[in-house]
Protein backbone atom coordinates (compact mmCIF):
# COMPACT_ATOMS: atom_id res chain seq x y z
CA UNK A 1 0.00 0.00 0.00
CA UNK A 2 1.07 3.64 -0.58
CA UNK A 3 1.90 5.88 2.43
CA UNK A 4 1.17 9.12 0.34
CA UNK A 5 -2.01 10.22 1.63
CA UNK A 6 -4.60 12.95 0.80
CA UNK A 7 -5.26 14.22 4.19
CA UNK A 8 -3.20 17.51 3.88
CA UNK A 9 -4.77 18.23 0.43
CA UNK A 10 -8.39 17.62 2.32
CA UNK A 11 -7.57 19.85 5.54
CA UNK A 12 -6.26 22.38 3.50
CA UNK A 13 -9.30 22.83 1.29
CA UNK A 14 -11.55 22.35 4.47
CA UNK A 15 -9.74 25.64 6.01
CA UNK A 16 -10.17 27.65 2.56
CA UNK A 17 -13.83 26.52 2.71
CA UNK A 18 -14.71 27.21 6.06
CA UNK A 19 -13.05 30.81 5.74
CA UNK A 20 -16.46 31.62 3.26
CA UNK A 21 -18.85 29.31 5.09
CA UNK A 22 -20.36 32.67 5.99
CA UNK A 23 -24.53 32.00 6.42
CA UNK A 24 -24.40 28.31 5.79
CA UNK A 25 -24.18 27.71 9.43
CA UNK A 26 -27.54 29.16 9.63
CA UNK A 27 -29.64 26.16 7.62
CA UNK A 28 -32.17 24.38 8.70
CA UNK A 29 -32.08 20.90 9.58
CA UNK A 30 -34.73 19.35 7.29
CA UNK A 31 -33.76 20.42 3.34
CA UNK A 32 -35.29 22.75 1.84
CA UNK A 33 -36.68 21.23 -1.55
CA UNK A 34 -38.14 18.25 0.26
CA UNK A 35 -36.33 15.85 -1.67
CA UNK A 36 -34.04 12.74 -1.50
CA UNK A 37 -31.34 11.20 -3.97
CA UNK A 38 -30.51 7.78 -3.78
CA UNK A 39 -27.32 6.99 -5.70
CA UNK A 40 -23.92 6.00 -6.19
CA UNK A 41 -20.87 6.49 -4.98
CA UNK A 42 -19.14 6.59 -8.37
CA UNK A 43 -16.92 9.40 -8.32
CA UNK A 44 -18.34 10.71 -11.72
CA UNK A 45 -21.26 11.32 -9.91
CA UNK A 46 -22.24 14.89 -8.65
CA UNK A 47 -25.26 14.80 -7.45
CA UNK A 48 -25.23 18.78 -6.73
CA UNK A 49 -24.48 19.44 -10.27
CA UNK A 50 -26.71 16.73 -12.16
CA UNK A 51 -30.01 17.73 -10.11
CA UNK A 52 -29.36 21.50 -9.37
CA UNK A 53 -28.80 21.15 -6.10
CA UNK A 54 -27.27 23.48 -3.27
CA UNK A 55 -25.79 23.11 0.55
CA UNK A 56 -29.30 22.16 2.68
CA UNK A 57 -31.44 21.68 -0.50
CA UNK A 58 -32.09 17.74 -0.45
CA UNK A 59 -30.75 14.68 1.10
CA UNK A 60 -28.33 12.31 -0.76
CA UNK A 61 -27.65 8.87 -0.02
CA UNK A 62 -24.73 7.17 -1.67
CA UNK A 63 -23.60 3.87 -1.58
CA UNK A 64 -22.07 0.89 -4.19
CA UNK A 65 -24.55 0.88 -7.16
CA UNK A 66 -27.00 3.37 -5.59
CA UNK A 67 -28.82 0.42 -4.04
CA UNK A 68 -32.21 0.40 -2.15
CA UNK A 69 -30.21 -1.76 0.66
CA UNK A 70 -31.64 -1.75 4.24
CA UNK A 71 -29.19 0.85 5.40
CA UNK A 72 -30.58 3.58 2.48
CA UNK A 73 -34.19 2.42 3.30
CA UNK A 74 -33.36 3.65 6.60
CA UNK A 75 -32.00 6.73 5.74
CA UNK A 76 -35.30 7.64 3.64
CA UNK A 77 -37.05 6.37 6.28
CA UNK A 78 -35.55 8.88 8.33
CA UNK A 79 -35.56 11.83 5.46
CA UNK A 80 -39.32 11.95 4.87
CA UNK A 81 -40.17 11.16 8.74
CA UNK A 82 -38.01 13.16 10.51
CA UNK A 83 -37.34 15.95 8.10
CA UNK A 84 -40.25 15.98 5.55
CA UNK A 85 -39.00 14.78 2.53
CA UNK A 86 -41.76 13.87 -0.02
CA UNK A 87 -40.11 12.62 -3.19
CA UNK A 88 -37.46 9.80 -3.88
CA UNK A 89 -35.31 9.89 -6.51
CA UNK A 90 -33.20 6.65 -7.44
CA UNK A 91 -30.45 7.50 -9.62
CA UNK A 92 -28.49 4.80 -11.17
CA UNK A 93 -25.91 5.15 -13.85
CA UNK A 94 -24.20 3.95 -17.22
CA UNK A 95 -20.92 2.41 -16.52
CA UNK A 96 -21.00 1.29 -13.18
CA UNK A 97 -18.19 -0.73 -11.49
CA UNK A 98 -21.46 -2.83 -9.23
CA UNK A 99 -21.93 -4.47 -13.09
CA UNK A 100 -18.31 -5.61 -13.38
CA UNK A 101 -18.38 -8.76 -10.59
CA UNK A 102 -20.98 -11.13 -9.05
CA UNK A 103 -20.93 -11.61 -5.20
CA UNK A 104 -19.27 -15.17 -5.86
CA UNK A 105 -16.16 -12.90 -7.59
CA UNK A 106 -15.91 -10.52 -4.27
CA UNK A 107 -16.39 -13.15 -1.73
CA UNK A 108 -13.79 -15.15 -3.67
CA UNK A 109 -11.18 -12.32 -3.65
CA UNK A 110 -11.94 -11.26 -0.14
CA UNK A 111 -11.16 -14.93 0.66
CA UNK A 112 -7.32 -14.84 -0.51
CA UNK A 113 -6.61 -11.62 0.87
CA UNK A 114 -7.83 -8.52 1.52
CA UNK A 115 -5.04 -6.19 -0.23
CA UNK A 116 -6.90 -4.14 -3.87
CA UNK A 117 -7.61 -6.87 -6.48
CA UNK A 118 -7.19 -5.89 -10.44
CA UNK A 119 -9.07 -6.47 -13.50
CA UNK A 120 -7.93 -7.16 -16.98
CA UNK A 121 -9.26 -8.39 -20.11
CA UNK A 122 -9.56 -12.02 -18.46
CA UNK A 123 -11.34 -11.05 -15.25
CA UNK A 124 -10.60 -10.06 -11.53
CA UNK A 125 -7.25 -11.32 -10.36
CA UNK A 126 -5.73 -11.23 -6.83
CA UNK A 127 -2.54 -10.20 -6.76
CA UNK A 128 -2.55 -9.71 -2.38
CA UNK A 129 -0.30 -12.73 -0.53
CA UNK A 130 -3.01 -13.07 2.30
CA UNK A 131 -4.27 -13.80 4.64
CA UNK A 132 -8.19 -13.18 3.85
CA UNK A 133 -11.50 -13.70 5.24
CA UNK A 134 -14.70 -15.44 4.62
CA UNK A 135 -16.15 -12.88 6.13
CA UNK A 136 -17.42 -11.60 2.55
CA UNK A 137 -19.58 -14.72 2.55
CA UNK A 138 -22.29 -13.33 4.85
CA UNK A 139 -22.77 -10.10 2.67
CA UNK A 140 -25.24 -9.64 0.05
CA UNK A 141 -22.89 -7.09 -2.15
CA UNK A 142 -25.98 -6.14 -4.29
CA UNK A 143 -24.12 -6.15 -7.89
CA UNK A 144 -26.11 -6.54 -11.05
CA UNK A 145 -26.34 -6.90 -14.61
CA UNK A 146 -28.77 -5.24 -16.14
CA UNK A 147 -29.08 -1.85 -15.27
CA UNK A 148 -32.58 -1.00 -16.10
CA UNK A 149 -33.61 -3.54 -14.06
CA UNK A 150 -31.74 -2.72 -11.15
CA UNK A 151 -33.02 0.67 -11.01
CA UNK A 152 -36.73 -0.90 -11.33
CA UNK A 153 -36.16 -3.21 -8.76
CA UNK A 154 -35.17 -0.95 -6.01
CA UNK A 155 -37.85 1.37 -7.11
CA UNK A 156 -40.22 -1.79 -6.66
CA UNK A 157 -38.32 -2.66 -3.68
CA UNK A 158 -39.01 1.28 -1.57
CA UNK A 159 -42.15 0.92 -2.90
CA UNK A 160 -43.26 -1.86 -1.21
CA UNK A 161 -41.68 -1.41 1.93
CA UNK A 162 -43.79 -1.23 4.90
CA UNK A 163 -42.53 2.10 5.97
CA UNK A 164 -42.62 3.83 3.12
CA UNK A 165 -46.30 5.97 2.44
CA UNK A 166 -47.77 4.99 -0.49
CA UNK A 167 -48.01 8.83 -1.12
CA UNK A 168 -44.31 9.78 -1.47
CA UNK A 169 -43.51 9.38 -5.31
CA UNK A 170 -40.11 6.96 -5.95
CA UNK A 171 -38.59 8.12 -9.72
CA UNK A 172 -36.51 5.36 -11.35
CA UNK A 173 -33.33 7.14 -13.09
CA UNK A 174 -30.08 6.31 -15.08
CA UNK A 175 -27.28 9.15 -14.93
CA UNK A 176 -24.98 8.81 -18.19
CA UNK A 177 -21.60 9.20 -17.28
CA UNK A 178 -21.02 10.31 -20.67
CA UNK A 179 -23.37 13.03 -21.46
CA UNK A 180 -24.53 13.83 -17.90
CA UNK A 181 -28.21 13.43 -18.32
CA UNK A 182 -31.09 12.01 -16.06
CA UNK A 183 -32.30 9.22 -18.20
CA UNK A 184 -36.01 8.00 -16.97
CA UNK A 185 -36.41 3.96 -16.49
CA UNK A 186 -40.37 5.06 -17.32
CA UNK A 187 -41.24 1.43 -15.61
CA UNK A 188 -39.72 2.18 -12.46
CA UNK A 189 -41.90 5.43 -12.40
CA UNK A 190 -44.52 3.61 -13.09
CA UNK A 191 -44.08 1.50 -10.55
CA UNK A 192 -42.76 4.15 -8.26
CA UNK A 193 -46.17 6.60 -8.37
CA UNK A 194 -48.13 7.40 -6.09
CA UNK A 195 -51.63 5.44 -4.78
Amino acid sequence: MTTDSVLPEVLAANTAYAKGFGEKGKLPLPPARRFAILTCMDARLDPAKYAGLSEGDAHVIRNAGGRASDDAIRSLVISYKLLGTREFFVVHHTDCGMALFTDEIMRDLLSRSLETATVDASGWHDVGSGPGSTAGTYVNWLTFKDLAHSVIEDVQRIRAHPLVPAAIPVYGYIYDVHTGRLLEVPEATAIGRTS
